[in-house]
């Protein structure tokens, strides 16, 4: 049986999100990097592992009336549910961050050229973000609901093109290690979304709503990453042990 100091911080938030905000206070990212044990966490953090842990014990033993167990979810169900929430969510919001971006840059760049470079990095965020979700939406996601299929029916599936789920999730895997990598570095040029003393309202807005969209894709990166793919990996060897 696993101790407290074995489990991953995925796993913790896998078993409850409420935890994801211990993690976030303390600049800790739970979703790319979530295969970390607390000890590992903790390295150049300004917490020690036992003092996160009694937070964590703290937060798991409370009773919460709004907490979704995202973990007891049928995989079929999550995928659709990562799509119509987290991948619409990216598609409304991006056009209006890219407008707002650029419009800030051609007012404040001179004086801010920190904007030049955050609105690069949000383009960059945009384009990938566009090509990742479709090919989660054509070819990951399609074949895991085929799989939910077949085991309910008792059916037997071909062989994928990609011959084993393992290789598009670790394809997913590592552009979302990408996208964190990048919003650290959006987070940090904007002195985590706090807007500059003579920010006009356009300004405020724009960081707030980039701030909004790196939670949503924390907790999108989380939702596959600890729990959709894992489960995924884990059904096609079923699959392939029968």
């Amino acid at each position: 049986m696993e101790t407290l100091e074995q489990i991953t911080i995925g796993e913790y938030v896998a078993k409850d999100f409420r935890t994801a905000a211990l993690f976030s206070k303390y600049g800790i990212d739970f979703c790319c990097n979530g295969n970390r044990s607390i000890e590992e966490a903790c390295q150049k953090k300004a917490v020690t592992a036992d003092v996160l842990l009694q937070e964590i014990e703290t937060v798991l033993s409370s009773k919460s009336d709004s907490g979704i167990d995202y973990n007891a979810w049928p995989i079929d169900l999550l995928a659709d549910y990562i799509e119509k929430t987290h991948h619409r969510y990216v598609s409304v919001k991006t056009p209006i961050l890219l407008q707002f971006l650029d419009k800030l840059s051609r007012v404040h760049g001179a004086k801010h050229p920190e904007l030049l470079l955050i609105n690069e990095l949000f383009k960059g965020c945009a384009g990938e973000l566009a090509q990742h979700m479709k090919k989660e939406e054509l070819i990951l996601f399609p074949f895991i609901k085929k799989m939910v299929h077949a085991t309910l029916s008792d059916e037997l599936i071909e062989l994928p093109h990609f011959e084993t789920i393992q290789n598009p999730i670790a394809m997913m895997m590592h552009e979302h290690d990408a996208e964190g990598v990048r919003f650290r570095k959006i987070a940090e040029l904007t002195n985590n979304y706090t807007p500059p003393a003579d920010g006009c309202n356009t300004y405020k807005v724009t960081f707030a709503m980039l701030e909004e969209f790196e939670q949503d894709l924390h907790k999108h990166i989380h939702l596959e990453n600890n729990i959709l793919f894992p489960k995924a990996a884990k059904l096609e060897k079923d699959f392939t042990a029968q």
